[in-house]
């Protein structure tokens, strides 16, 4: 596999992994620097007790993240690059912090443009939809912004044999769920956001997945009671129903 703007030392750069891998077996993720650039080397994840029945094979998982990284790489999709790859481990290029850690830095009162960063992130998903591809799991925490520039991770979300408007209706419903995690119950932000993928080329998805939940709207008068005082994930399940019931 080739790549441009390389490690300028491949053997050392490829030293230094093997090492990291001898120091840290079975550690999923972790970063390091080198020649004053951030990487992430990822391992298979070890499950214990009851995740192995709930989670998907780790190798298997790996190979997936793999291949999908690599496909879309291909497509030129805004993924980070992978610079080495095995079987049981790869290395992918810094991707910026998260945008689940934006939110974070600007609770903890630092300046962050959120708003900026939500509809970047929002354009760049629907962008990955007009190139007939899906994410599988984009989570705030699953998408990397630098500068403007959005990079999507950790594609372990396997939807194979799904259509392609199915993994993409599943992308939007799991973002606008996040943005309702993360961002909270702020209309305006995370309309902006919607907005920006329906402009960038996420209307079908966004009609479709509209369609999609009109049989489920029921459910939302079921999850009243808990729209202010759920936990992470049953809180954010009714706005997500009831910003599609709100909005054309």
């Amino acid at each position: 596999m080739e790549h441009k703007n390389l490690p300028s030392d491949m053997a050392a750069f490829q030293a230094r992994v093997y090492g990291l891998l001898a120091e840290h077996p079975g550690q999923r993720v972790m970063s390091f620097e080198f020649d004053g650039n951030k990487y992430w080397l990822k391992q298979p994840e070890r499950l214990e007790g009851a995740m192995k029945l709930l989670k998907d094979e780790p190798q298997s998982a790996l190979e997936h993240e793999i291949a999908a990284l690599s496909k879309l790489g291909e497509h030129n999709a805004p993924v980070p690059r992978i610079i080495l790859a095995e079987p049981h481990y790869f290395v992918v290029e810094d991707a910026g912090l998260t945008v689940s850690d934006w939110l974070y830095e600007a609770k903890s009162g630092e300046d962050v443009p959120v708003k900026t960063i939500l509809c970047d992130s929002a354009s760049a998903l629907a962008k990955l939809h007009t190139q007939n591809l899906a994410h599988g799991r984009p989570a705030l925490r699953d998408i990397g912004w630098r500068g403007g520039e959005v990079k999507f991770i950790d594609f372990e979300a396997n939807q194979a044999g799904k259509s392609m408007l199915t993994q993409q209706i599943r992308d939007l419903l799991v973002y606008l769920h996040s943005l309702y995690r993360y961002v909270g119950v702020q209309h305006d932000c995370i309309q902006a956001a919607i907005d920006s993928y329906r402009r960038s080329g996420g209307e079908a998805t966004w009609q479709a997945a509209k369609a999609k939940l009109e049989s489920w709207q029921w459910l939302r008068w079921v999850l009243k009671p808990f729209r202010r005082v759920g936990g992470k994930d049953l809180k954010p399940l009714y706005w997500v129903l009831w910003h599609f019931k709100s909005y054309p």
